[in-house]
């Protein structure tokens, strides 16, 4: 039996959160979340992910230190960006620091499907 993939969602809206993680369990996926940017990186030295659906704007550490903190790590899971602040530069930012997509909220779920798919495909 193939096991599920893991997704760890990290943003500071905790219903999104409890909405994304049901969501994505109702399909399949392994998922946990997280709200904050410190406390994702601190689970991601303890627990393997395949994939991050992480928000920018968080306060304190926010998407984009967790992008560069990623960054400089050997093993590290492939990271969709959900953001609220979805323009073309914060896209170009994420992808230099390594996220393998950008989609923008309020997202629609069937989307985001195809997105997670693609991406855990992708090498």
């Amino acid at each position: 039996m193939m096991s599920l993939e893991k997704i760890l969602v990290v943003d500071d809206d905790i219903n999104l959160c409890r909405i994304l993680t049901e969501e994505l369990s109702d399909v399949g996926y392994q998922t946990h979340y997280l709200t904050g940017g410190n406390e994702a990186l601190e689970y991601l030295n303890n627990n393997t992910v395949d994939l991050l659906l992480l928000d920018l704007n968080m306060p304190g550490v926010d998407g984009f230190d967790v992008l560069q903190e990623l960054s400089k790590r050997e093993s590290k899971p492939k990271v969709i960006v959900l953001t609220a602040y979805a323009d073309v530069k914060s896209a170009i930012e994420s992808a230099k620091l390594g996220a393998n997509d950008f989609l923008s909220k309020p997202y629609d779920f069937d989307e985001l499907l195809i997105t997670i798919r693609k991406v855990l495909q992708s090498d």
